[in-house]
């Protein structure tokens, strides 16, 4: 393993000192100095939130020897993200398909929901998916239902599912965008998305539940971006009419009661 020597050409290359780079990474000097000087061997935490920051994959941190790296080697490396979220590299989006030889719309359910991250490109495991028909869905795009748990994205519901277009560019997803996310380490996750793949190579992701702190997620854990299209639910939205609303709601109310009232009134003098 070369994790040593290579955390000690990043940080030169991110013109940090040690002191620096410990502070960015929660930790105090000398633990940091440590791992730079073989005394001691970050954790696999420790190391995944070093191969984050420094935008490298944690197979390249531990297995490549960056001291034999030229310009060109440091260049293809640090631009591989680039092809992967614009999608130039192959990305394998196993689909089933009917008699026809159309795509189908699958729907994951929720008891399968964990699964999804290690079966999204088996083929086995996508053709035992029960698959829905939405007549308005464009046939030339490719969607997908995923189901939402919790209550951080109201109006959609807990067990409501969220159909989902694919998206293949995600450097071109505008932001304030609501997707489903295919993590690798949080699942299925439905939010609005923030872009900041060209600045940070992240997505910012932000419930309409303002009690739940926005979070990123690296482009390295994505797996696929599916755009918000619709939602389905057993449950009626619960509207909050504002006080405008509420004024007129409040005079329909009035009318109506008026017309019964006179309805009645009138029952009464023909009997």
């Amino acid at each position: 393993m070369f994790i040593a020597a290579n955390l000690k050409i990043l940080r030169k290359r991110s013109g940090k000192s040690q002191e620096e780079l410990a502070q960015a990474l929660g930790l105090n000097r000398s633990t940091y100095s440590g791992y730079e000087n073989e005394v001691a061997q970050p954790s696999l935490d420790m190391l995944l939130s070093m191969s984050q920051f420094h935008k490298v994959t944690l197979d390249e941190l531990i297995a490549k020897d960056f001291s034999t790296y030229g310009e060109s080697d440091w260049s293809s490396m640090e631009n591989h993200w680039k092809n992967g979220a614009k999608g130039s590299n192959l990305r394998i989006l196993t689909t089933v398909v009917n008699a026809d030889n159309e795509e189908e719309v699958e729907l994951i359910p929720e008891k399968v929901r964990a699964g999804y991250v290690a079966g999204y490109a088996d083929p086995e495991y996508m053709r035992e998916l029960p698959t829905l028909k939405l007549p308005f869905l464009s046939k030339d795009r490719k969607y997908r239902a995923f189901p939402i748990s919790g209550d951080s994205m109201p109006p959609v519901s807990h067990g409501s599912y969220v159909v989902g277009e694919f998206v293949q560019d995600w450097l071109s997803l505008p932001s304030n965008t609501p997707c489903v996310v295919v993590t690798n380490n949080d699942g299925i996750v439905f939010k609005y998305v923030f872009n900041q793949l060209k600045e940070a190579q992240q997505f910012l992701m932000v419930s309409s539940n303002p009690t739940y702190e926005p979070y990123t997620v690296n482009v390295s854990d994505i797996l696929e971006v599916w755009r918000f299209v619709s939602y389905i639910s057993k449950e009626i939205p619960d509207v909050q009419l504002d006080s405008e609303g509420m004024g007129a709601s409040f005079r329909t109310l009035q009318k109506d009661i008026q017309q019964i009232l006179v309805h009645l009134s009138d029952s009464n003098t023909k009997g």
